[in-house]
């Protein structure tokens, strides 16, 4: 339970970094909006074509009489509908951070700057980094698929399939979502996916508590653009309690990193606050 609520308290955090540096937040906008303009189109043709679809997929349904048919069909549609927004969110994050790397890779810098030191990232060029990227997000929206497809068919359950079964895919949603927005920070300490994988199962709550109220929220319209920054900056939160310093290879051992150098860091980092004449990270 003390994980839960933590996790809830990093996306406040976040969220509440984003609200105080304007300027980051408006720059954190930007993939953002150009992925819901990419989903937008996907989702109203799902809309369009849910009712062929399930046609097609229960042809067995053909001779049915009212109301069964359309029982079955309008459950169909249902859980069609429900799946496509449930991937909406989890792979419109994954697709918002592959657009906008080198946006939020700064974002997630300057965070860690402001709470007391930020360790370096790994000697790469950006398109090795979003070739990384990429991978790693197949590779967790592969998973994440097949706990999507168990649902969908516990979906058909009776009663169960209605009350449990929709709480628990929120949950899962979150975890996975958790999983995409601690990405930036992770790669930065070259913790792999599996790694990363492992590490938040060893905290569920935390990864849960996070990532299930964004989920939630990213239901509402446009909520998912406007919370992206905030995301971003909470996930990087987490990851610094999640991973103590030093933790990876391209980590500076010397480096302070923790809340109590939180002051110090901040007031350097103060005159750093704003993407003013921010330009794409160079070859690293």
């Amino acid at each position: 339970m003390r994980d839960l609520v933590a996790g809830v308290r990093y996306l406040g955090r976040g969220v509440r970094w984003a609200a105080r540096h304007g300027r980051w937040w408006g720059f954190g906008l930007i993939p953002a909006l150009i992925a819901l303009l990419l989903y937008a189109g996907l989702l109203t043709v799902l809309a369009l074509w849910a009712g062929d679809a399930a046609a097609w997929a229960t042809p067995f349904a053909d001779g049915w009489g009212s109301p069964w048919q359309g029982l079955l069909r309008g459950l169909f549609v249902a859980l069609l509908l429900a799946g496509g927004l449930t991937l909406s969110v989890l792979t419109f994050t994954a697709v918002t951070l592959l657009i906008g790397d080198p946006f939020y890779e700064s974002l997630s810098e300057r965070v860690e700057e402001s709470e007391g030191g930020c360790p370096p990232g790994p000697d790469r060029p950006l398109w090795r980094e979003i070739g990384i990227a990429l991978g790693e997000m197949v590779h967790v929206l592969l998973r994440a698929a097949w706990f999507g497809v168990l649902l969908f068919l516990l979906g058909f359950l009776p009663v169960v399939g209605q009350t449990v079964v929709p709480a628990v895919g929120f949950c899962v949603s979150g975890f996975f979502l958790a999983v995409e927005l601690t990405t930036v920070a992770m790669q930065r300490r070259e913790v792999p996916v599996r790694e990363r994988l492992r590490l938040l199962r060893g905290r569920p709550g935390l990864a849960v508590g996070f990532g299930t109220p964004l989920v939630l929220l990213f239901l509402i319209p446009f909520a998912a653009v406007l919370l992206m920054p905030g995301a971003v900056a909470g996930a990087t939160l987490l990851v610094r309690d999640l991973i103590p310093a030093g933790p990876g290879p391209g980590a500076d051992p010397g480096a302070v990193d923790g809340p109590a150098a939180g002051p110090v860091a901040g007031a350097a980092a103060a005159a750093r606050d704003e993407p003013e004449g921010w330009s794409a990270p160079a070859a690293r």
